[in-house]
């Protein structure tokens, strides 16, 4: 690959949900996002029709196919991040002879996002660590209360059968 030659790529981009003309919005309003992101340039654009899903009639699925054009092989790989694809190939060249510091540019991104998932994962393990332990001590309390509501319910059902023997 020269410098000047840029990479062109097949796209995949799918949807699932209701109603089925909010994922054709949904999905011409992410190829406007991609078409704005420097660097990248769509080619070519076809957002299949929704069709209802087999498993679960309530819901629709479509894809969108894109030719993309990207400066370097960084912007393909943060269009990936960004926008999760669920295919993609490149198309040309057929060949990609980065050089290291390219390398390193996809690379060090590669790493930053995993970094962010694993932090968001951590925090969310401890929220639903602390939710799990509020719902226990609720639990535990309510079960506590029942218990006193019952025991005061008996107390005062045995000091009324003694008023009534007095």
């Amino acid at each position: 690959m020269n410098s000047e030659e840029k990479i062109k790529a097949i796209m995949i981009l799918e949807a699932i949900g209701r109603p089925a003309e909010h994922l054709i919005e949904t999905l011409e309003n992410i190829i406007k996002e991609i078409e704005s992101e420097k660097d990248v340039f769509v080619k070519f654009k076809d957002i299949k029709k929704p069709i209802e899903m087999k498993e679960n009639k309530e819901f629709f699925t479509t894809f969108a196919e894109l030719e993309i054009e990207a400066e370097t092989l960084l912007h393909i790989a943060l269009l990936l991040f960004k926008y999760m694809p669920s295919h993609i190939e490149i198309i040309s060249p057929e060949k990609l002879n980065l050089a290291s510091s390219s390398w390193n540019d996809v690379l060090n991104e590669i790493i930053r996002r995993l970094h962010a998932y694993d932090e968001i994962a951590r925090i969310s393990q401890i929220q639903i660590s602390n939710l799990m332990n509020q719902i226990k001590n609720t639990k535990e309390k309510s079960l506590e209360d029942k218990k006193l509501k019952n025991y005061k319910k008996t107390k005062k059902g045995k000091s009324k059968s003694k008023k009534r023997k007095n």
